[in-house]
């Protein structure tokens, strides 16, 4: 099942389960002899296949199904180790396995297999990766050129990237505990088969086993396999550290058992004195604990506890307190080495009480002291009632467990609990994150902070539209509330509506999600955009009632105007984008124009009193009559472009102007070049000419978004000559007139609008 970077890895068949089916009791069919049944269904097909670590499968599949026997795992599980190898060697893999075994199996058959093809696609994605910044890497020291400022390898970075992808792979698995089991199972075995062959399996491996698979195992409780997958994981990553510590507890071993056994052996006899039947065992040592405890604490072989260590399991907890009592009275202990782990058990439910205590000669060694439901559970933790409802009324962890779906979300919060734990490890990688669980318990991801609302519209969008309250565990919370890790949320919607405007102002924290603000967004931008659509519809029809033109098809005008629809036509002109004159000026025929030289009509402009206005020359022609076009308020440094009007002079435009734009498609003839008359009309008087101009804003309307808007023109020192404003279902639409001198101040301005809370847009008109 497990290839050289480390997975289960046969490929599937096209048949895919539509849901991952939760492991429960019910849900096994009791099948007389469903193991033996099982290997004998896989055997002709296993027997003389390798997988791609060189290890025969059949005896790949035979140790994972003994790794699950010894850590309390059903007959069922075990059979179905033998299931998923044999996936791809059956061309309808779901059917078959359905028809001989059973949906329960062949949906965890499926499902692992689905896992570890995952897997499998992220590893060869990777390795493609690493092969490429090995190849760069050699390159530049070829031609001499500086590495990388990280400093990291190439290797170590994969290794992240890999922990973090197998990470959410498990964790993505989660739903179905015998999947999790099954690979724990799995990677043991493979590392035993290295260890054993002697062979590599690769950091990549190695790491992903140290970082991912043994901290799962130790929140699961699962402490025989946590405990050899560290070591041999140690032993390939660090193989002479190993072998050093391996040395030194060989060195003094015969001693060191001696004096083991021989206290071993007074305690139990001291215990029976005292009426205490206790089992009283020498505990294994687990090199890679003793070279951490070394390297946490800076301490020397010889410095290190356990390396004499003592267990010692009594009938009842109760029992545990009056040997600890005895073992004090008779040794010197230790006092910053006691931790009481029953009055306070870990977080994978772990209880058990641990001292150090000194003999005579001051050789000190830990003593471990538990009650054998407590050994149970520390040797095969979750393993032991896999199937959810064996946790009983006793729960998993701690919690109580009344009923299957309690004793489910205990072992999820586990794995969730294990999330954190790697997080942690990790440097804070993930520690944006968190995790909850929906009624059914599937697992939704959410940024730190999420609350109700975005819970809502990660599972669905429309759900997110109709949330209006929501249940936290239970008990209702407001939907600002941030979440929790572990939390199960249910949330209470409408039959129909929307999102409240509210859950956009930031300060009232109802969203934290990206993805939820943008739908949020998209909602009010889609109903804005129906009323402009709407407005615009309006203006249109009744210009083409006044113009006679009522038979005339909307989307044709559109087609005319260069517009893509009759849609596209309301929206330009709901927004001003596109003015009723423009649309006239289509409608209305054209009448032939003199030659610019014969209009007897162009007169200069008349000068005005006051502060000057800027000078526009057309190019050519001497003292024609020039306006401003109101329809853009074009300003120097603009493009601008001039347009011969009928007894008006030359309307000048900007260049980029909607009307000015359909203008030259219509009239090209009509179309004469202009441009700003410069420094000759500049100042008078001590003062530079003015240029009226509009800044259109839509904003969400609120108390005090006038002023607010009007204090950023009077900061940046812009004369305001005139304010239009009008408010539609909550949405605001202003526009501002300034004078300025120089259109490129306005764009300062505009940025500083932008920043105002509720301001959606802002663009010159």
């Amino acid at each position: 099942m497990e290839t050289p970077s480390g997975a289960v890895e046969p490929p599937v068949g096209h048949e895919q389960p539509s849901a991952i089916v939760a492991a429960t009791a019910d849900s096994l069919p009791h099948q007389v002899q469903a193991l033996a049944r099982a290997r004998a269904f896989a055997e002709p097909l296993l027997a003389a296949e390798e997988l791609d670590t060189g290890e025969n499968t059949l005896e790949h599949a035979d140790a994972v199904a003994d790794i699950l026997r010894g850590i309390g795992g059903s007959e069922a599980m075990q059979a179905a180790s033998y299931l998923v190898y044999a996936c791809q060697h059956l061309n309808r893999p779901l059917e078959v396995i359905t028809k001989a075994f059973g949906t329960p199996f062949a949906a965890l058959a499926m499902e692992t297999t689905k896992l570890v093809q995952l897997q499998r696609q992220a590893r060869t994605k990777a390795a493609q990766v690493q092969a490429k910044k090995v190849e760069e890497r050699q390159a530049a020291q070829e031609l001499a050129l500086p590495l990388p400022a990280s400093g990291k390898a190439p290797v170590s970075e994969l290794a992240a990237s890999q922990t973090e992808n197998v990470r959410k792979m498990l964790l993505a698995f989660s739903r179905d505990m015998r999947v999790v089991m099954l690979r724990l199972a799995s990677r043991l075995q493979t590392l035993r088969y290295f260890a054993q062959s002697k062979g590599d399996p690769g950091e990549a491996l190695a790491s992903e086993s140290l970082q991912v698979f043994a901290p799962l195992a130790n929140r699961l409780g699962i402490w025989q396999v946590k405990w050899e997958m560290e070591d041999l994981s140690f032993r390939f990553l660090e193989p002479q550290t190993y072998k050093d510590i391996a040395r030194m507890l060989d060195e003094k071993r015969v001693e060191r058992e001696l004096h083991v056994e021989q206290v071993r052996h007074g305690l139990e006899a001291a215990l029976l004195q005292q009426g205490i039947r206790a089992s009283v065992q020498g505990r294994p040592k687990h090199i890679y604990s003793i070279v951490k405890k070394m390297r946490g604490k800076s301490l020397d072989f010889e410095q290190v506890f356990d390396i004499r260590a003592l267990r010692v399991v009594v009938p009842q907890s109760n029992d545990c307190y009056g040997v600890l009592a005895w073992v004090h009275a008779n040794f010197t202990p230790v006092p910053e080495e006691f931790d009481d782990y029953i009055a306070k058990p870990k977080a994978n439910g772990y209880q058990s009480l641990h001292t150090v205590v000194r003999d005579e000669q001051g050789r000190a060694f830990e003593i471990q002291i538990r009650s054998q439901a407590m050994h149970d559970h520390a040797e095969h933790g979750v393993a032991a009632h896999w199937a959810y409802k064996e946790a009983g009324v006793k729960g998993y962890g701690g919690v109580s467990a009344s009923s299957e779906y309690d004793a489910k979300i205990a072992v999820l919060r586990q794995l969730l609990a294990w999330e954190r734990d790697l997080s942690g490890s990790a440097q804070g990688l993930f520690d944006d994150r968190i995790y909850v669980l929906t009624p059914d318990a599937a697992i939704v991801e959410l940024p730190q902070g999420a609350t109700a609302v975005d819970f809502a519209y990660t599972v669905h969008t429309n759900l997110g539209h109709r949330c209006r309250g929501a249940r936290v565990d239970g008990a209702m919370v407001t939907l600002n509330t941030p979440l929790q890790n572990g939390q199960t949320v249910e949330i209470i919607a409408a039959k129909e509506g929307g999102p409240s405007r509210d859950w956009l102002n930031g300060e009232l924290g109802f969203l934290v999600s990206h993805r939820a603000k943008s739908k949020v967004r998209a909602w009010f931008n889609a109903l804005a955009l129906e009323e402009t659509v709407a407005k615009g519809r309006e203006a249109v029809e009744k210009l083409l009632q006044r113009e006679g033109r009522t038979a005339l098809k909307l989307e044709d005008l559109a087609t005319a105007l260069g517009l893509d629809s009759a849609s596209e036509l309301f929206e330009q002109v709901g927004k001003d984008e596109l003015s009723l004159r423009a649309i006239e000026n289509h409608l209305r025929p054209v009448e032939p124009v003199q030659a610019t030289a014969e209009l007897p009509w162009l007169k200069k402009p008349r000068k005005s009193s006051g502060r000057p206005q800027g000078g526009v020359l057309v190019v050519g022609v001497d003292s024609l009559m020039t306006q401003l076009a109101k329809c853009c308020k074009p300003a120097p440094p603009d493009d601008i472009g001039g347009f011969v009007t009928r007894g008006k002079g030359v309307s000048v435009h900007r260049t980029d102007c909607t009307d000015f734009v359909h203008l030259l498609q219509k009239c090209p003839d009509r179309i004469i070049e202009v441009q700003w008359s410069g420094a000759s009309s500049a100042v008078r008087d001590g003062l530079a000419p003015v240029y009226p101009v509009d800044v259109g804003v839509e904003a969400i309307d609120r108390q005090g978004l006038l002023r607010d808007l009007s204090e950023v023109f009077a900061r940046e020192k812009m004369n305001v000559i005139g304010v239009q404003s009008q408010s539609v279902k909550g949405i605001a639409w202003m526009t501002f007139t300034v004078e300025l001198t120089d259109a490129r101040h306005v764009a300062r301005a505009m940025a500083v609008a932008a920043d105002v809370a509720g301001v959606r847009s802002v663009r010159r008109k």
